[in-house]
């Protein structure tokens, strides 16, 4: 018989062992450190900017506090300044603090005075309070720290979307895609040239607003660095259609002021006039998620008091935030400014409310007609907010929450150099007034 043919089939050969992984991930340095340097590295020129800048602002304001404390203590024959913290303890930042040492209908034992009106606050800054004070034993520390986390976050997004260049619908870019110098992150070279350059315009963007009047609010424990830490990333990720990463962002922004509601109006506009491929109808129903903190607050103040306006009625008790045409409103913030009837400090931030209000008018206006409209609708909501109480208050704070007056001044300013060099010279006396005036217990608005 003839012999089989041989075959070239060959038995494969074994596997090689497998490394040990357990034993190299246990060689590696410091995991957490390399964590950090990956994150570092996907920082630019412009984010090593921008943080250089926020980290440079921050000493300053600190610098500030701890001269105030000796300058202007509550004993004008004191022989020894505060503690460099207590300076920080102003305002709303007490309410901030009762609500997450106590809750809302908790007693208040250790302070002066009673806490009324407490249901004027969201929950969501006292919550996160509440959780880093379980890390960080000292209240007011913690609440500077998460302004000091937060804002940081939000700098870095505030500069991203200024690099959109002002890009409509469906021209953005997703966060991180930017260009590099003279290239606009989402607007393409067009926007890059008319704005002088996406980078550009995203780190004056960025001084602009950490230079503006009312900034210290973004280092003191207030709520509005956690905000914009979310509103700005969710504004981001809408324009990179990741709804529901928008709407989620979003949610955690209405938990903390009522301002998300209005962040989420802008985003529903959005979704329905994108026109590039981003609006995806099966994502709809995420746009109703940042509603959700705001229904649970409803129920649960509703659970406590009975009342399903409780919030409302609290501004309303505490801050005369009853209902007012916007006339009537802006009259009796003008009586309040320029009729005598009112202590100095006090007229001078009604000033400040109505330079603020006419700054909101005319951002309104340049949006409207540039057709922006998702950002005019955010910014209509907030003006509308604040323009129809008995008269303005915080007007000036929630400046720092528009976000397209500061991408817009940005990019004003680059079209000519003594923009710039006026603006600063206009901002940074500003800046350092309200700071002085907030941190020696002078605020009003």
């Amino acid at each position: 018989m003839p012999a089989a043919p041989a075959t070239t089939a060959t038995r494969p050969s074994p596997r090689p062992p497998r490394p040990d992984v357990r034993g190299q991930q246990r060689r590696r340095p410091g995991g957490a450190r390399a964590a950090l340097r990956r994150l570092v590295g996907r920082l630019d020129a412009t984010d090593c900017f921008v943080l250089q800048v926020y980290a440079g602002t921050r000493v300053g304001l600190f610098v500030t506090g701890y001269c105030v404390g000796w300058l202007f203590p509550a004993n004008s024959r004191a022989k020894e300044a505060p503690g460099p913290l207590s300076v920080w303890e102003q305002w709303d930042w007490t309410h901030f603090r009762h609500i997450a040492e106590y809750g809302y209908f908790g007693p208040a034992p250790g302070y002066a005075d009673g806490f009324e009106n407490e249901e004027a606050f969201f929950p969501g800054f006292p919550l996160v309070l509440r959780a880093v004070r379980l890390v960080v034993p000292d209240w007011v520390a913690a609440g500077l720290l998460i302004s000091l986390v937060s804002g940081a976050v939000a700098m870095l997004a505030l500069a991203r979307v200024a690099r959109l260049g002002g890009a409509g619908p469906g021209k953005g870019a997703g966060p991180g895609k930017g260009a590099g110098p003279g290239k606009g992150g989402g607007g393409g070279a067009g926007a890059a040239v008319r704005l002088g350059g996406g980078d550009d315009v995203a780190r004056r963007a960025v001084l602009v607003v950490l230079l503006s009047p009312c900034a210290v609010f973004l280092a003191a424990g207030y709520s509005e660095s956690l905000f914009l830490a979310f509103a700005l990333p969710a504004w981001l990720a809408a324009r990179s259609g990741r709804w529901p990463l928008a709407a989620t962002l979003a949610a955690c922004a209405t938990a903390t002021r009522v301002s998300g509601l209005f962040l989420a109006a802008a985003l529903a506009v959005d979704f329905l006039l994108a026109r590039d491929g981003r609006r995806d109808w099966r994502r709809l129903p995420w746009l109703t998620l940042p509603a959700v903190p705001a229904l649970a607050y409803t129920l649960y103040l509703y659970d406590r008091t009975g009342d399903w306006m409780a919030w409302k009625h609290a501004q309303e008790r505490g801050w005369y935030r009853t209902f007012h045409p916007p006339w009537e409103a802006w009259g009796n913030t003008w009586n309040a400014a320029f009729d005598g009837r009112y202590s100095t400090g006090y007229a001078l931030m009604s000033q400040a409310e109505l330079v603020a209000m006419v700054v909101g008018a005319a951002l309104l206006g340049r949006l409207l007609r540039r057709r922006r409209w998702p950002e005019a609708v955010y910014i209509a909501l907030n003006l509308w907010a604040l323009g129809t109480s008995y008269w303005y208050t915080s007007v000036p704070r929630a400046t720092l929450l528009w976000w397209p007056l500061w991408t817009g001044l940005a990019g004003w300013s680059v079209r000519a150099p003594w923009r710039a060099y006026a603006g600063l010279c206009v901002l940074a006396p500003l800046s350092t007034l309200f700071a002085v005036t907030f941190l020696s217990g002078r605020w009003t608005g």
